[in-house]
């Protein structure tokens, strides 16, 4: 009998699709690989909305995944993927060579034809964040909170001149030691500090080429092991609030959280809390999967963290019924 209910239970199109869930979401920390040199791995990012400042509305993040050195390059408003290209070639590229791997969220920049060929042409892999988990691209969603603090702080009387002292904050957030390394963003990528206020040196000291290269191997060698228990340190942290996902394979059907879909409804506070279901066409990876829209999501990316999705439980004693697909907000 109790085998019976919990069966039923579990295949209930109203519980399914109306309950939230009160377990620790699924999917256990999947770490981006430790990268082994300097710039070999970025990610970027865009601050958008900020007030007008000699011309500019947009910054562009640009993080190097090993040292954490951040580029703050601003924008009159979101550019083009052409446009972004051209950005990065003259304020990355040029000063720090090209990458193996790049690391964005889902905007159209990122996803466009123009960036992915460049991106294969230049022998780089495309890595893109799940559809609404902005966690996989942590890297620069903290540079951009700390950019956004600092700058709320400097320019509260006069938010207008913001891009005057966007140098300035780059130059600070490059000098200040971080967690994961316990070393300057600076440091670890040049293999040494530079001072803060150059009058303070009275004598600056040209080591050897043979002394300089051995320094820099030493720094990054200590970087890339603290990276490494750091992200460990990390992995088990996150895992005491997160849960083991199920094994979704190609061709189940699962159900979508709502929770960044916007539906047409006549109250959200009553809406359904899920929708679907939707059939598994791709597995990411351990933690991503998938899905297949019918027409009116067209314009969702199909690629979902399994935190936002759970299994459709079927039982011979509570058939499943047809579900009518929610209608979006225009």
């Amino acid at each position: 009998m109790a085998r019976d209910v919990h069966s039923y239970v579990l295949a209930c199109l109203v519980c399914a699709t109306g309950k939230t869930s009160n377990r620790p979401p699924d999917g256990l920390l999947q770490p981006l690989s430790v990268p082994s040199r300097p710039w070999s791995h970025i990610a970027l990012d865009f601050i958008t909305a900020l007030p007008p400042s000699q011309g500019n509305t947009v910054v562009l993040t640009v993080v190097d995944r090993f040292s954490k050195v951040a580029h703050f390059i601003p924008f009159p408003k979101l550019p083009s993927a052409k446009e972004t290209v051209l950005t990065i070639v003259d304020h990355v590229f040029r000063l720090h060579g090209l990458p193996t791997d790049v690391v964005s969220d889902r905007v159209p920049q990122f996803v466009s034809k123009f960036w992915c060929e460049f991106c294969r042409l230049l022998g780089a892999t495309v890595s893109l964040s799940s559809g609404f988990h902005p966690q996989s691209n942590g890297q620069t969603e903290r540079a951009n909170q700390d950019l956004k603090r600092v700058l709320r702080c400097l320019v509260s009387k006069n938010p207008s001149s913001w891009s005057q002292q966007l140098s300035m904050v780059e130059y600070a957030h490059n000098t200040l030691p971080v967690s994961a390394t316990g070393l300057s963003p600076f440091e670890c990528s040049l293999g040494y500090q530079p001072p803060i206020f150059p009058s303070l040196e009275s004598e600056v000291t040209v080591p050897s080429v043979h002394a300089f290269v051995q320094r820099c191997h030493r720094t990054w060698t200590r970087a890339r092991e603290t990276l490494l228990q750091v992200g460990a340190r990390t992995k088990a942290k996150a895992e005491c609030h997160r849960s083991k996902p199920p094994v979704y394979v190609m061709g189940q059907k699962v159900w979508l959280s709502t929770k960044n879909i916007p539906l047409r409804s006549v109250s959200n506070k009553l809406a359904p809390k899920f929708i679907g279901p939707f059939t598994v066409t791709k597995i990411i990876s351990p933690v991503a999967v998938g899905l297949k829209f019918p027409p009116v999501y067209r314009r969702i990316h199909p690629a979902f963290h399994v935190s936002k999705i759970k299994p459709v439980f079927h039982s011979p004693i509570n058939p499943p019924a047809p579900v009518p697909p929610p209608r979006r907000d225009s």
